[in-house]
């Protein structure tokens, strides 16, 4: 009878622990959202800032890195930008696909330090989208940024990476998948 009681209470204690560790990403994504946290940008076009602060200027750097094997190379025209908070920015990204076949980038953004990401607004991101390339194809992309102008005052300089994927097999499945959905209507 005891090693029933006791059964009860391990399997009781393993579905609890599956159940938090399933629920520990949501949680995650929500915290980081409120908090700001691990630098995650909103992944929407913001609207036009409504006012210029003349007297401080934040500098705002940008990296790129193509995540294990993605064949494309990123980069920014300027490796910096002086800006003035609520001031609308424009920076010019170049990216080529490296490979010999057509491919899809994705470009996932963040921002340190993290706590400067829900003050970064961007109006026009090529990350907002998938973009497709023919092999080889080099590809000229703009982002329109600016810096909030709450922006904490001890904030004088930040980090805009990207980080960059090549789902073209997730992209492909997808419109095989669509064409045989159809085929079979």
């Amino acid at each position: 009878m005891e090693h029933h009681a006791l059964l009860k209470k391990l399997l009781l204690s393993a579905v609890a622990m599956f159940a938090f560790a399933f629920a520990l990403v949501p949680l995650y994504d929500v915290f980081c959202d409120v908090t700001g946290l691990n630098g995650k940008p909103s992944m929407e076009a913001a609207e036009q800032s409504q006012a210029v602060i003349n007297s401080r200027t934040v500098d705002v750097s940008f990296t790129t890195h193509a995540q294990q094997s993605a064949p494309f190379a990123v980069k920014s025209q300027q490796y910096m930008v002086q800006v003035k908070p609520g001031e609308m920015t424009e920076v010019t990204f170049f990216a080529q696909n490296l490979s010999g076949s057509a491919r899809v980038m994705q470009a996932v953004p963040s921002v340190s330090p993290g706590k400067a990401a829900k003050y970064l607004h961007k109006m026009a991101c090529f990350c907002f989208d998938k973009q497709a390339f023919a092999p080889s194809e080099q590809l000229e992309f703009k982002l329109l940024f600016y810096v909030d102008t709450e922006l904490p005052a001890d904030v004088k300089e930040l980090t805009l990476s990207y980080t960059v994927f090549d789902i073209s097999d997730s992209v492909q499945v997808n419109i095989n998948a669509a064409t045989a959905n159809i085929g079979a209507s």
